[in-house]
């Protein structure tokens, strides 16, 4: 397929200027998001006390909502509580208070706290994977930058399709330091471009789904969204509650039901994994109960019942769903890795590291791109681009780095101020990196960022391994992997940034000199 030049030229100049618009948030979000597939294992390695704890039963679950049920009469409306099982090892319940405060319980916790146990270091990443850790407007900005993404990669798509079997695999190191990268960009984005294409669909999914509704309701919903989202989003019915009194809730007995239903419905391997119940007390108290299946690509299934008899009020379980939940169970299992083996989750983190470096390399070949190759003293927007690249992106590989290390030093000097905690550290580091990036030159700054990067991400594993007694050879020895597998990644990635800090290092020496990655001769 062949196109003019002009058109060639439109879809460069597209491509270039969304990709930079965009650019920025996007290598946040796929830096962290790359880190939310240890988001399982990343509460116990933020408390690694807790590997040593018996598994919660049933019979513990129990226990955990007859206390929150009695102690917190807004629970009774609705309440959420997970399952014990290899995701959530102890059972958590949550619920809104009469603010609409979300509150959280687990067992012999029963006052109510407004934040989970364990959970503020992986809330913290996926936070800024999906919001860049902005409140409110932040999850509705990054569906604006999926749809930026989506038309960066088809521009892109455009531009090197005529070129695409001669520079596929193309990798042409030496001294054009800019072919190099220009090289590795393309390799990188073309050949992992069926999945940036699914993480910007999906991500634009999610994070607008609700404003999407907004839209399509006096078109489709006839003005009456709010009584559609129920049955579009949830299992159970919208049933109000009788005043009249209720039987109390039979964990057990609905685990074992819900088994039961998916067994029937052709549904092997369903593992309940939360639950959801409202009216608890009354007569027409429902509970949902939603859990994984194997062998589906939208792993996530739910049954709903009626708490007093037991009977089965509605089921979207894998292969009997109905389009709304069949396609959000797909989005989000695609968009997070939520299926298959551990191969790929693997997958999914080379993914996500890969996709950061599509949007640092971007920014780095629009600089080269606009270098003053016969004068020493490069333009302003060079300048202030290559500042900003630095303090952004390499300042949140510091930053994140930090919280995990203010994470080990809280659990054992402030552990009620861990979650508050490492929000400030994490900020507050990546606010300092794009401070210093801004007062030193791009050379200067690249570099000392990138050794801070790799001397922070470095502590990670030496302070749980300090201050936890687990190092990662004894996590390895003891089969605790998902303290291991965070340690040895921490590892690996402080060899790989030191290894980038010592390439950048040489280039300001030794490289051209008419450049913002310089050091002045």
């Amino acid at each position: 397929m062949k196109f003019s030049s002009q058109t060639l030229r439109t879809f460069t100049t597209l491509h270039t200027w969304v990709g930079l618009v965009a650019g920025f948030a996007l290598f946040v979000a796929f830096y962290a998001g790359a880190l939310t597939v240890f988001h399982h294992d990343i509460p116990l390695w933020q408390t690694p006390a807790s590997v040593d704890q018996p598994a919660a039963t049933l019979a513990d679950a129990q226990r955990l909502l007859d206390g929150v049920l009695e102690r917190h009469p807004a629970a009774r409306a609705h309440m959420g509580m997970t399952f014990p099982g290899g995701d959530h090892p102890q059972p958590i319940a949550y619920w809104q208070d009469a603010k609409g405060i979300w509150q959280y319980a687990w067992l012999d916790h029963y006052d109510g706290s407004v934040t989970p146990p364990q959970t503020g270091l992986a809330e913290l990443v996926n936070e800024l994977h999906y919001t860049l850790g902005l409140p409110v407007a932040g999850i509705y900005l990054m569906g604006i930058v999926s749809l930026l993404y989506g038309v960066a990669l088809l521009s892109g798509l455009v531009i090197h399709l005529p070129k695409l079997a001669g520079d596929l695999f193309a990798l042409r190191p030496g001294r054009n330091l800019k072919q190099f990268w220009q090289d590795a960009h393309n390799v990188i984005g073309v050949l992992s471009l069926p999945f940036h294409l699914m993480f910007a669909v999906t991500g634009a999914l999610l994070c607008l789904v609700f404003l999407q509704m907004a839209l399509l309701n006096p078109l489709i919903y006839d003005g009456k969204l709010l009584q559609a989202v129920p049955a579009a989003m949830d299992t159970a019915p919208v049933r109000a509650a009788s005043g009249a009194p209720g039987t109390a809730v039979n964990l057990a007995d609905l685990h074992a039901r819900s088994l039961q239903v998916a067994r029937d419905q052709g549904v092997q391997g369903f593992e309940p994994a939360y639950l959801k119940l409202a009216n608890a007390g009354d007569a027409n108290a429902t509970i949902e109960i939603t859990g994984e299946s194997e062998g589906t690509l939208g792993p996530a299934g739910a049954v709903a019942f009626d708490v007093a008899s037991g009977r089965l009020l509605a089921s979207q379980l894998p292969g009997r769903r109905d389009a709304n939940h069949a396609t959000l169970s797909a989005a989000y299992a695609l968009h997070f890795g939520e299926f298959g083996n551990g191969v790929v989750a693997w997958l999914y983190f080379l993914l996500g590291l890969g996709g950061a470096f599509l949007f640092y390399s971007g920014n780095l070949l629009w600089i080269e791109s606009r270098r003053k190759r016969r004068q020493l003293e490069q333009g302003r927007a060079q300048v202030n681009m290559a500042r900003a690249t630095v303090g952004v992106c390499i300042g949140l590989v510091v930053a994140i780095s930090a919280a995990f290390v203010a994470a080990q030093v809280l659990e054992r000097v402030a552990p009620q101020a861990v979650d508050a905690g490492i929000r400030w550290v994490c900020f507050l580091t990546w606010g300092a990196c794009a401070a210093w990036a801004a007062l030193r030159r791009p050379a200067q700054a690249a570099r000392e960022l990138l050794w801070a990067a790799a001397v922070v991400t470095a502590l990670v594993p030496l302070a749980h391994g300090a201050l936890s007694g687990w190092w990662w050879w004894s996590s390895a020895g003891h089969g605790h992997w998902a303290l291991f597998w965070v340690d040895a990644v921490a590892l690996a990635m402080a060899v790989g940034l030191a290894v980038v800090a010592r390439a950048t290092t040489r280039r300001a020496r030794d490289g051209e000199p008419n450049s913002v990655w310089a050091d002045p001769r």
